[in-house]
């Protein structure tokens, strides 16, 4: 299928500018771009004796060589790798992606081995056959499952698969008698090693199951699966729900532990901006109260000028030395009534009418 022309016009353009993507050059080291060709992109991994092969074109192997260079499209390099498969993780996903990235054109068939075998050669599965096989065939890079797959690899099986190389981890696989199963196959030029993933496996997923049996067992308990599904005996049921029990009782004194020191933070926090707010108020109220009632206070001058106002206000203004005086005309005299003496001066008035001679009189002594 042609690609979009825009993609093309892109694509050109990074050719032409030496760039790769995000402006990367190819001394950047990332992989070019590669088509996809697998069915198990989209559904699962057809079963090996659900596809059709023609066995009228004559099976020629391809070389090492060969495959690297890349081949047609119509023939692809058939590369076969198999396992048990248990617990499938992403150990299984790695080991089957660099089966799937060994050469340009890859067409990967996987075998699983049946429950019979690998409890004969390896031991009890966790898994069944056909949870393990559909495990395999949901994986991406997974293009043929075969099922029931061999322990050991005979010439007719390779031949009736059409396989060219076979890919497995170059640490030698001793089991059924022999110290490497797959030491005929490197012999005969067909082996393609891959890389383990340290850390992971199934026998460390089944060694963690084991070592927290307790914690497991007493999740699926609270989950409703029952003591004789689990193979749990009375004692350690009732044993794993005490256990529950106090574990709750625990969690709830943590929570409330937890909730209280939120709570005293909170009371902290607010008791400290109060503290603040306080502090901020104080200051600016004694500032107010200074500012009115200190030694220079704005009501010290309030005062100053309610005194001057009323010591004003009190006191009659002085008459200016310059002015002229007046002398004051004496106040008319009358009688007193049925008596023919004047009326008592104070003293001032003696003084003033003994230095005169002579005595108003009215109309009526002169009759």
């Amino acid at each position: 299928m042609e690609p979009p022309t825009s993609s093309r016009l892109n694509s050109r353009k990074r050719r032409k500018d030496g760039s790769g993507p995000n402006g990367a050059t190819e001394l950047d080291g990332i992989p070019p771009k590669m088509s996809r060709r697998s069915l198990g992109l989209r559904e699962p991994a057809p079963f090996s004796d659900e596809v059709e092969i023609d066995y009228s074109k004559p099976y020629i192997r391809v070389t090492y060589e060969e495959a690297v260079r890349g081949t047609p499209l119509d023939r692809p390099v058939r590369v076969y790798a198999d396992g048990i498969f248990d617990l499938f993780h992403s150990g299984h996903a790695r080991a089957l992606m660099q089966a799937k990235n060994l050469f340009p054109n890859t067409y990967l068939i996987v075998g699983v081995c049946s429950d019979e075998l690998t409890h004969n050669f390896k031991g009890f599965t966790v898994m069944n056959e056909n949870e393990r096989y559909d495990a395999v065939q949901h994986c991406r890079y997974v293009d043929e499952v075969v099922r029931n797959a061999p322990w050991t690899l005979t010439p007719e099986f390779l031949a009736e698969h059409r396989i060219d190389f076979v890919a497995h981890d170059d640490i030698p696989y001793s089991s059924a008698g022999s110290d490497d199963v797959y030491k005929h196959i490197k012999e005969a030029g067909m082996f393609a090693p891959t890389q383990r993933t340290e850390g992971i496996s199934t026998s460390d997923i089944i060694t963690r199951i084991v070592r927290d049996y307790d914690v497991y067992a007493r999740r699926n308990l609270q989950r409703g699966y029952t003591a004789k599904e689990l193979n749990v005996s009375f004692i350690n049921e009732k044993k794993y729900h005490l256990q529950e029990r106090v574990d709750k009782v625990k969690k709830r004194v943590k929570d409330v532990e937890e909730k209280s020191k939120e709570f005293v933070q909170k009371v902290e926090e607010k008791s400290i901006d109060l503290i603040q707010k306080w502090e901020e108020k104080s200051r600016e109220f004694i500032g107010n109260f200074l500012e009115m009632f200190g030694p220079e206070g704005a009501l010290k001058h309030m005062l100053k000028e309610g005194k001057g106002r009323m010591l004003q206000a009190i006191s009659p203004k002085q008459s200016p030395s310059s002015s002229p005086t007046h002398d004051r005309s004496p106040s008319p005299s009358f009688r007193w009534p049925f008596s023919t003496k004047t009326p008592p001066s104070s003293p001032a008035n003696r003084s003033r009418n003994e230095s005169t001679v002579t005595y108003d009189i009215s109309e009526d002594e002169e009759d």
